[in-house]
This record gives structure tokens, C-alpha cells and sequence, in this order.
């Protein structure tokens, strides 16, 4: 993650402005890609500190649709295809797995706008929702369920100018991730995930 938010930095920095097509008020654009969810690396521990959790990283699909109501400033829904996670707990290998939805909703600003080379900061909201968990191992045969989660999100990025509307997008998202977790109806406690959230996209401007 130090690399990805060096490199980042670099880019941002790197190359003096080169005039290019502007993202002015009224634009569209859409944002087509692949992303990690990668949760931290502690996720909590349940039944009252005595099972340490772990969630697994996944790469899946993602699209972004930004609405810009200045220029330079626009409004982000960002979506993918469902995540899926295997749940491990220590000592006792992985017990599930779960698929969610991280929908995430964005007001960004976009600087140097019309370079060659713009970088993007964002804040917005999240609402994480999980479903089809399955359990195994240990756990096969019980009832999982994990509560949907809001929580606040950061963007940054940098879009790299390709011509004819279209940029590179290298970005990485923080997002606050809190579930409560059941099994058979009894509450073992709460999974912070807190994944980052990085990989690329092209965009595109219509």
C-alpha cells in the first residue's frame, strides 16, 4: 500500500501540465476497471476476544459513474460486481465465506483539471452489504450472518490523459467497514474490516 500511495505522489508530481479536454460542469464520465478489496490485516476478535478474525483480500470489476456539478467537482456512485472473502479464524482455518456489495457515494475534486496528468481526492459515504455466507470447517453447518455496515470513505488517484475523451485512472480507496456477526442467532461481536480498496481504470468522457 506504501508503494501504490508513493507512486501516487509521484505521478502527481511528475510531467508539467499538458493541455487537455477539461472536466467542466454538466460532464459525464464513467470509469470501467478491476479492484482489490484488501481488509486489514486484524479484523477484530469474537466470542469476547477469544476467536482472532481474518477476511481475505478479492479482485473483482468495478464501474464509477461521476456527475460533475462544477468543474472540477463532481459527485461519484461508485459499483462492482459482487466480493467474495474467505473468513478464517485462528486455529481453526478458514470457517466461510461471504460475497458483498460496497457501494460508495463520492464528492471529489479533481486538480490540475485539463492536464496531462490529474490527480482526484474524495470523501464520501459507504453501505457495505453481505450475503450468502457459507460456513465449513469447523463451523459447517451453522447459521453465519453478518450485518450490513455504513461507514465513511476517502478517494485519491491520479487520472493520466489518453486522448479522445478517454484517461488512465490508478486509485486506491479507504473505506470504514464494521459488521456484526451472528452464529445461530447468538451476536459473537463485530468484524472491523477496513479494507483499501485499489487497482485501475480506463474513463472515459461523454
Amino acid at each position: 500500500m506504501r508503494l501504490i500511495s508513493s507512486s501516487l505522489l509521484a505521478l502527481a508530481l511528475a510531467a508539467a501540465a499538458v493541455p487537455a479536454a477539461a472536466q467542466s460542469a454538466g460532464d459525464w464520465t464513467v470509469a470501467v476497471g478491476a479492484h482489490n478489496v484488501d481488509p486489514k490485516s486484524d479484523n477484530g476478535t469474537l466470542a469476547a476476544g477469544t476467536l482472532p478474525v481474518s477476511v481475505d483480500s478479492n479482485v473483482r470489476p468495478t464501474i464509477a459513474l461521476e456527475y460533475f456539478v462544477r468543474d472540477a467537482l463532481g459527485i461519484e456512485v461508485l459499483a462492482a460486481l459482487p466480493f467474495q472473502h474467505d473468513i478464517a479464524i485462528a486455529g481453526l482455518g478458514t470457517v466461510a465465506t461471504t460475497k458483498h456489495l460496497p457501494p460508495t457515494v463520492s464528492l471529489q475534486y479533481h486538480f490540475n483539471n485539463g492536464g496531462k496528468v490529474s490527480p482526484l481526492l474524495g470523501l464520501g459515504v459507504n453501505y457495505t452489504t453481505f450475503f450468502s455466507e457459507d460456513t465449513r470447517g469447523a463451523l459447517a453447518g451453522a447459521d453465519l450472518e453478518l450485518g450490513d455496515s455504513w461507514g465513511l470513505a476517502a478517494h485519491a488517484g491520479v487520472d493520466i490523459r489518453l486522448g479522445n475523451g478517454g484517461a488512465l485512472r490508478i486509485d486506491a480507496r479507504w473505506i470504514d467497514i464494521d459488521s456484526s456477526v451472528r452464529l445461530d442467532g447468538a451476536k459473537l461481536g463485530t468484524a472491523s474490516i477496513d479494507p483499501w480498496v485499489y487497482g485501475a481504470a480506463y474513463v472515459h468522457r461523454f
